[in-house]
């Protein structure tokens, strides 16, 4: 990173302007020891963040409006206007307008990203309704970013400081959940975890837990079979190539007995299974990030919250807490590419 005093830039792409992206990243980066350590760009529009900076009455809050990401400046928070229009701000009100730009900000970002102008991407909440068209079909920024760089797989993680949890399947109707329980989905996202708890969050040796699809991971095959069948197989090859993967285990044993203290990585079969107890624990300080992919992303664990959009009430705990777990990652991640040089 050639950048002044090595702060890696981050973009943020602001997400639904009604919802409470803005408040939770003007908040966060109010945070002094941030600025210290990232240079922020707010992908949005300079009148979004000067209506919710009076909102909020949050004056303090400072910012440069650059035109593109060469004009950059290190000591300000930048923001890029992705429209020349602004649309209309209605906290708590779902519009097509904020879902254009919302689509156009992290558009702009990804744009960024693929010529090496920023390091990394924080991406605020946005709605998936209001973000769709006939022409785009959006899932979720997980798979819009699996897509944009050309990956076949990548990894839903959401990490906080004492557990880490990532999806075998991820967004995926529960019918069809079952049927995508296979070795290879598994080995797949086994692979991608272990790599990335090397990589990103240097962990020499990582130990990882491998949840089971059913009640108590089958019962012996008594609550279903793809335990016996599909996911210890995959567990002991892992173990005789010298991993260090256990399980499979109970979900509400495991996480009702803190046992994701003991592991550096868990592996969840479905959304629900593992985002469930992570919100539960570490729902303010939780972190999304995209593991396999070649940049980095990492995002809050919360939604628009249209009903306290705009209220001042909103946490910025996980936006700091994404902001900081990029810097930590695109750190370590330069570190392991030096000692390879």
């Amino acid at each position: 990173m050639n950048h002044k005093k090595n702060k890696p830039v981050i973009g943020i792409s602001i997400g639904d302007i009604n919802g409470v992206g803005p408040e939770v990243t003007i908040k966060a980066l109010l945070d002094n020891r941030l600025q210290r350590l990232v240079t922020p760009v707010i992908y949005a529009h300079g009148k979004v963040l000067t209506f919710y900076r009076k909102q909020l009455e949050l004056e303090e809050f400072n910012f440069m409006q650059i035109r593109n990401i060469d004009e950059v400046h290190h000591k300000k928070v930048n923001v890029i206007n992705v429209l020349d229009e602004s649309p209309e701000v209605i906290p708590g009100v779902e519009t097509q307008e904020a879902g254009k730009l919302a689509l156009a900000a992290l558009d702009q970002a990804i744009i960024d990203l693929k010529e090496g102008k920023i390091d990394g991407l924080v991406t605020a909440p946005l709605n998936k309704n209001n973000i769709n068209s006939p022409e785009k079909k959006f899932i979720g920024h997980t798979e819009y970013l699996t897509e944009a760089f050309n990956q076949n797989e990548s990894l839903m993680f959401l990490v906080a400081e004492d557990i880490r949890v990532g999806l075998v399947t991820a967004h995926m109707p529960i019918k069809k959940v079952a049927e995508n329980v296979t070795a290879e989905n598994i080995k797949k996202k086994l692979d991608i975890m272990l790599q990335s708890l090397q990589e990103d969050f240097g962990i020499g040796k990582p130990r990882v837990a491998v949840l089971g699809l059913n009640p108590h991971a089958g019962e012996d095959g008594l609550l279903g079979d793809e335990e016996e069948n599909i996911i210890k197989p995959v567990i002991k090859a892992y173990k005789d190539k010298g991993h260090l993967v256990f399980g499979p285990y109970s979900s509400d044993g495991f996480f009702g007995m803190m046992h994701q203290k003991k592991f550096d990585g868990v592996l969840a079969m479905y959304h629900d299974q593992g985002l469930i107890p992570f919100k539960s624990l570490a729902f303010e300080t939780g972190v999304n990030f995209t593991a396999g992919l070649p940049i980095v992303r990492t995002s809050p664990d919360h939604g628009t919250a249209y009903n306290i959009a705009g209220k001042k009430v909103a946490d910025e705990g996980s936006m700091r807490a994404a902001i900081l777990q990029a810097y930590d990652i695109i750190r370590i991640r330069a570190g392991w590419e030096s000692d390879e040089d």
